[in-house]
């Protein structure tokens, strides 16, 4: 039987050496076993940044992806990578084209986030601004907890349902630099772990009704970092 194949979308950074770290996290669950997938490629809105240094490193199909961001390109794409589902990680541009009739669709995309959903999530919401507003909700006494969430994807930023969330405790001395340095670390661990599930139909969704998600009997969505 073959793995079901991957194409992750990676923003990354303009720079060769910086950026695409979870992309290089999915690359290696990949092929130690952790994530019974194959990754078919990887695209960035970057040419020459640090996505492509990686794809490079690890011999994955590098697809460039320039805007506009259209619905017909984020098609094509998918069609050329021949991908079963496709995950954002770290890539900042909304998605468009999702089609239920095609294999990219809202059953097949799913986003990691830098922050717990729905509260701090949306347009705009990303890398350091939910930090910054994490670090302001703490000091307000709103929060104990920031963490990240995994969610399908809709046409709209962050609002398809969520199917994981790890809280990380927030201490007085956090500031939004280690608040994301702290995420980050729990990201590279959960993210294979979970994406592993939804790609083996361990996690699902009929694309339309958030109501129609459905996870294990045993596995709790909510749950909550240990370092």
């Amino acid at each position: 039987m073959n793995k079901p194949k991957i194409l992750v979308f990676a923003s990354g950074t303009r720079f060769p050496n910086r950026g695409g770290s979870g992309f290089e996290k999915l690359v290696l669950a990949s092929r130690n076993g952790k994530l019974d997938s194959s990754i078919s490629g990887v695209v960035s809105n970057y040419e020459h940044g640090g996505v492509r240094t990686l794809a490079e490193k690890y011999g994955i199909p590098f697809f460039f992806f320039p805007k506009p961001w259209t619905a017909e390109k984020y098609q094509r794409i998918a069609y050329n990578s021949q991908a079963d589902f496709f995950a954002l990680s770290g890539w900042l541009k909304l998605v468009e084209g999702l089609d239920p009739n095609t294999r990219f669709n809202s059953k097949t995309v799913i986003n990691i986030h830098p922050g717990l959903l729905p509260g701090f999530g949306g347009k705009g919401w990303h890398g350091h601004h939910v930090h910054e507003a994490v670090i302001a909700a703490y000091k307000r006494g709103e929060i104990t907890h920031t963490g990240l969430s995994m969610h399908f994807v809709t046409d709209k930023f962050d609002e398809g349902p969520v199917f994981f969330r790890c809280h990380v405790e927030i201490n007085d001395d956090d500031t939004a630099d280690s608040i994301g340095s702290k995420v980050n670390a729990q990201e590279h661990i959960y993210q294979p772990i979970i994406t592993d599930m939804v790609v083996n139909s361990l996690i699902t969704w009929d694309g339309v009704n958030p109501d129609s998600l459905e996870v294990p009997l045993w596995y709790a969505i909510d749950q909550y970092a240990t370092v």
